[in-house]
């Protein structure tokens, strides 16, 4: 059976057979039903399970157990998108997961940042962190789509430069091989070349600056959109 994302649930026929995949987002046990919310890169998809077999899985499925689960389409406006899946059949992807620190399903983090970043790889699975990656990818494909629509050329310059390509900034040094070199702060020289080759280019890559700072003004390093013309 074909997977359907969590998405495309609202659009499934009722009383047709789907088969969902992802994350144990969330578990609520009530007295003769237990819920269980499964997450994938769409969003979420609501499993309603009542059959003592099926109880009894669940049970032991901690938060971000990967699973596969088969069941009939229903229709619920309380459910997310309108729709739930009944008479499930689970199937574990994984070894069951002990449920993590970082609890997933509430509207905000809540835990200390130490925690957070010690389980970076589940809290950054939390939708509002996910959103700030996903906000980035947009603004990125839509830099990307205007400029190819006006004849730009994408180019990727070097990130370990001989020397400084600007002056006036610090770079951070590093072993090259025995040589010095230094993580480039800017494409500008690269692009200013390449102009005489294409008319047009832009760049979308990481820039690095050692300069202590206390505003936003210069980071580290940082994703630059570099336009010459």
């Amino acid at each position: 059976m074909r997977r359907t994302l969590a998405r495309e649930l609202p659009a499934q026929e009722p009383g047709s057979q789907v088969m969902v995949q992802g994350w144990v987002h969330r578990r609520r046990a009530l007295a003769t039903v237990t819920f269980v919310v499964v997450r994938d890169r769409t969003g979420l998809a609501q499993i309603v399970v009542k059959d003592e077999t099926a109880l009894a899985q669940v049970a032991e499925y901690g938060e971000e157990t990967v699973v596969a689960v088969t069941g009939t389409v229903t229709a619920n406006p309380s459910a997310p998108g309108g729709v739930e899946v009944t008479d499930p059949v689970f199937e574990a992807l994984s070894a069951p997961s002990l449920t993590p620190p970082v609890e997933l399903w509430r509207p905000s983090l809540t835990t200390g940042l130490p925690t957070q970043l010690d389980h970076a790889g589940v809290s950054l699975r939390h939708r509002v962190r996910q959103a700030r990656w996903q906000l980035a990818a947009a603004s990125l494909r839509g830099f990307r789509e205007t400029l190819d629509a006006r004849d730009f050329t994408e180019v990727h310059s070097p990130k370990l430069v001989a020397s400084a390509t600007e002056s006036g900034a610090n770079v951070f040094e590093v072993d090259y091989f025995g040589r010095p070199a230094y993580l480039a702060q800017s494409p500008q020289f690269y692009k200013q070349v390449l102009v005489g080759v294409f008319e047009r280019v832009y760049e979308v890559g990481p820039v690095f600056r050692a300069e202590p700072h206390d505003t936003v003004r210069h980071l580290a390093e940082y994703v630059s959109l570099d336009v010459e013309l």
